[in-house]
């Protein structure tokens, strides 16, 4: 006798969870996020301010959503996730559900609960997707992975909370990661 399939959620299911709730749709499936701690909305939030002074700064196209924002990774595709920080340069992706096509630029701050959701299943996401540039911060090891998708094969370089880490998307954007491990500590 075989097996029940599980079921496969959809973009209509996703877009029906209530607004308060924090979901990913991957693959079919729905993945519930746990609201995040203090320390990981420092960071978003100082990655955040950061990232968005810079570009106001150079008067750029590009736009900064923290999460929650939804990104629906391509037009084709069923997965919508809702990466920590997204950096959109083409307008033309944004509606008002969020974002349908690759971000930019990618950082997810990972959480004890799901750090295998973003080095595992979200890295291989945002790379089959066309994500230039991706990165995770883990505020419990202090440490910053970069993968740069454009270069061929791609790169990965890795950062301390120590570090001054430079956006490849950029030519002079440059996050100083000692400045927000300092405020970590207030």
């Amino acid at each position: 006798m075989p097996l029940p399939q599980a079921r496969l959620y959809t973009e209509d299911d996703y877009y029906n969870i209530p607004e308060d709730v924090r979901a990913e749709l991957i693959d079919g499936q729905i993945y519930y996020q746990a609201a995040p701690n203090r320390t990981h909305q420092k960071i978003l939030s100082e990655l955040h301010i950061t990232i968005g002074q810079y570009i106001r700064s150079k008067g750029g196209s590009c736009e900064v959503y923290p999460a929650p924002f939804a990104v629906k990774l391509s037009e084709k595709s069923q997965n919508i996730v809702e990466p920590d920080i997204s950096v959109i340069c083409d307008r033309d992706k944004l509606n008002d559900k969020g974002c349908t096509g690759a971000p930019d630029w990618i950082i997810e701050v990972i959480s004890p609960s799901n750090s295998g959701h973003d080095y595992v299943r979200k890295l291989q996401l945002y790379m089959d997707a066309g994500v230039r540039e991706y990165w995770i911060v883990d505020p419990v090891e202090k440490a910053i992975l970069v993968y740069n998708f454009e270069e061929s094969p791609f790169k990965i370089l890795s950062y301390t909370f120590q570090d001054k880490v430079k956006a490849s998307i950029y030519d002079d954007l440059y996050i100083d990661f000692a400045e927000i491990d300092k405020l970590l500590e207030i």
